[in-house]
């Protein structure tokens, strides 16, 4: 009987990086020697690079670096282990999504991705070409048929690996969170395993990235579909895997098992991890929010705590003559509880220095919506000039269900570098406010159990031209996640103004969510790379 060792390196890459990611594998390696007695060590896809490069790989050094970096992965790491990794290189001058082996000081061998996705958030085939054959490698006994991501989910490359002669399929992966796809991988995983009869290793990075964040969850499925290893998601680190050989079969050994996780604790790590690395992979010392006293700016200052810190978060109360006192009372509450600076500057002289100036031009008009929003806007001012005199990045924090009929304003609340919410529908941000509270005290109960309101106008409440949360989500979920149309969604039950109403929002704010800041993407269907729309357009809302 014979066993081997592998571990899983679940690790967080930077993009573009290289010789600091090539520094992460040789001391994983190392560690994982020692620590774990390991005879195989994975990385994630595209390790080298970190996922995804984007137009990076089209830069001309690109290749030339990871050269070098392979180089002295070669010379620095163990000869005792064998190495899997991912990488992009350019053979005989095409660009391939590659897994590289290296062993005893030299690679041995590359497989090249097989299908590559083009939906969603991926884009890989604007880069790479595909791979045609099956690769698998024999070390110690055991052959190894490697897969990368969508090559498992296609299927068909699982199958030519098996044919191929592979005892065990290791997948390197860079697949990102949204919610329940941590349960879809390990269904999808149970399937293919079951069917070729064949353990499955999946190992996946982990980390936030632009609005890309990674769950990790790295695991391991016997040739029954039986989940045997789960590593922790939301946590970096080294999972060893045993395997056994019987009877000429390689089985995993039952291992550490992460317990499953309810769907508001998964979601609130998601947009802790997806802030965190913004801030500390972009050099920030930390960040500034205006602090309203509503929901929405108390749970971004609640996740940007846990993300960062309370001593690297600042927040500002900006009152103006519709701010309730329970506002002010509730954001200065909060901001105490949860020990952050905390200062007001009153907006009032700026406001009504703008509206002076602005008073001949608004001559014969009534007052609208452009009063509000110059409110917004001497706010927006405010926190840049915060930003740009303490190095601190501007945390917008409107939701999904506000960025998605634009109950935003330009230049206003909308201004700033990142927006933790920026996926996440309003009853949701109620359901993860009520989740944190009972981790421990972070957000006033008033906060959470009063209307909504913008306070730009006497007794305002989003109500006044918005559907119930309840009814919009429902309907935007079914516009912008399902592809729906009107009609379809009216069919479903809904009211027919309502659809038509929140429909020709969504269709005619196309032009501000352009202009939005970058944010967590939790959803199937992001506003981003992954829903992509022309501004002007002649679509009608009914089609």
């Amino acid at each position: 009987m014979q066993d081997l060792t592998l571990v899983m390196a679940q690790l967080d890459p930077l993009v573009g990086d290289i010789p600091g990611n090539a520094d992460r594998a040789i001391e994983a390696v190392r560690e994982a020697r020692i620590e774990h007695g390991a005879d195989i060590v994975v990385f994630p896809e595209l390790f080298l690079s970190g996922y995804p490069p984007e137009d990076l790989l089209l830069r001309p050094s690109m290749e030339a670096r990871l050269r070098h970096a392979r180089a002295r992965m070669a010379e620095k790491m163990s000869r005792e282990v064998l190495v899997i990794i991912g990488y992009p290189g350019v053979r005989e001058g095409k660009r391939y999504n590659l897994a590289g082996l290296l062993y005893n000081g030299e690679w041995q061998a590359e497989y090249a991705k097989q299908h590559l996705p083009n939906y969603q958030v991926f884009d890989e085939q604007r880069y790479f070409t595909s791979g045609t054959e099956p690769l698998v490698f024999d070390h110690k006994g055991a052959r190894l048929g490697l897969l990368i991501c969508e090559d498992l989910w296609d299927g068909t490359p699982v199958q030519a690996a098996c044919d191929a002669g592979a005892d065990i399929l290791v997948s390197l992966n860079a697949s990102p969170y949204h919610h329940d796809k941590p349960a879809e991988r390990l269904r999808l995983l149970e399937e293919h395993a079951k069917e070729v009869q064949r353990p499955i290793v999946y190992i996946n990075t982990i980390g936030g990235q632009d609005e890309l964040v990674f769950d990790g969850g790295s695991c391991c499925v016997d040739g029954f579909g039986q989940l045997q290893v789960l590593a922790p998601y939301w946590q970096a680190g080294l999972m060893p895997v045993q395997f056994v050989q019987r009877d000429n079969l390689w089985e995993p050994q039952a291992g550490e098992i992460e317990p499953e996780v309810e769907a508001e604790e998964s979601l609130y790590c998601a947009l802790v991890t997806g802030l965190r690395d913004y801030v500390n992979k972009s050099g920030f010392q930390g960040v500034v929010l205006g602090l309203s006293g509503g929901i929405d700016s108390a749970l971004s200052l609640a996740i940007a705590v846990d993300a960062l810190g309370p001593q690297r978060v600042q927040t500002v109360m900006m009152p103006y003559h519709y701010t309730a006192d329970i506002s002010r009372q509730d954001a200065a509450e909060q901001a105490e509880l949860l020990g952050v600076h905390y200062e007001t500057l009153a907006i009032a002289p700026m406001v009504e220095a703008f509206t002076e100036t602005l008073a001949d031009s608004f001559a014969g008009t009534e007052r609208d919506t452009t009063e509000e929003n110059l409110q917004s806007r001497c706010r927006g001012v405010l926190l840049m000039a915060l930003s740009n005199k303490k190095g601190l990045m501007v945390l917008t924090t409107g939701n999904k269900s506000e960025m998605a009929v634009g109950y935003a304003t330009l230049y206003g609340d909308m201004v700033g570098g990142y927006n933790a919410l920026k996926d996440v529908y309003k009853t949701w941000v109620y359901r993860l406010a009520r989740w944190r509270n009972q981790q421990s005290p972070a957000i006033p109960e008033r906060v959470i159990e009063r209307p909504p309101s913008a306070e730009l106008a006497p007794d305002q409440q989003d109500s006044d031209s918005l559907p119930d949360y309840g009814v919009l989500d429902a309907i935007l979920m079914r516009y912008i996640e399902g592809d729906m149309s009107a009609e379809a969604i009216i069919e479903a039950g809904y009211e027919e103004d309502d659809v038509y109403h929140v429909v020709k929002l969504v269709d005619r704010c196309e032009y501000k969510r352009r202009q939005a800041p970058v944010g967590v993407r939790v959803t199937p269907r992001a506003f981003g790379r992954d829903r992509r729309y022309p501004i002007v357009n002649g679509w009608q809302p009914g089609e």
